[in-house]
């Protein structure tokens, strides 16, 4: 019995005392699937390619884009995090490219006469979200970076241009 107790008692503090996370937009990204450089990474692409025929119509087709702008988003934020900014670059440029046909899906959609008000919503959250996350990236990358691979030339990266240029497509929905 008073290990019941003791137990109920440890996990009301643990609970009251637990950091408390707020964010701005209630949109929930997914957790990151495969990375680049492991062995399911290619054969994750193909499900990809085969997930976008799975996803027909105006408003699958909106889901599969955001979907895929989610997954390329978060792919982006943990590469930046381990310094893997060539790749991470890539992903960015990646979901850029998705999040860009989320919005002519709803517009054909509208056209056609169909309800898009919560689509529309949803699409505000998440960019709202994805700018959350562009910001944050922007806190903790260099501005620029160059690029040296083992046998190659170097290259130069524009880290806040790309995270810049990433906002203002979301901000332009």
């Amino acid at each position: 019995m008073t290990k019941k107790i003791t137990a109920c008692i440890f996990m009301s503090f643990f609970l009251f005392f637990a950091p408390k996370a707020f964010a701005d937009s209630p949109y929930v990204l997914p957790y990151p699937s495969f990375m680049p450089g492991t062995i399911f990474y290619k054969i994750d692409k193909v499900f990809q390619l085969a997930d976008k025929y799975w996803y027909f119509g105006d408003f699958g087709q909106f889901t599969y884009n955001l979907k895929e702008s989610d997954r390329y988003l978060v792919q982006a934020e943990t590469l930046f995090q381990y310094k893997q900014y060539l790749l991470a670059v890539e992903a960015l440029r990646q979901s850029d490219a998705y999040f860009q046909k989320t919005q002519p899906n709803l517009d054909k959609a509208q056209k056609d006469g169909k309800d898009i008000s919560d689509d529309e919503l949803l699409l505000h959250q998440a960019a709202q979200r994805h700018i959350e996350v562009l910001q944050f990236l922007q806190t903790i990358t260099p501005q620029v970076f160059n690029w040296t691979p083992e046998k190659s030339a170097s290259s130069k990266l524009n880290i806040y241009t790309e995270l810049q240029n990433s906002i203002k497509i979301r901000q332009n929905i």
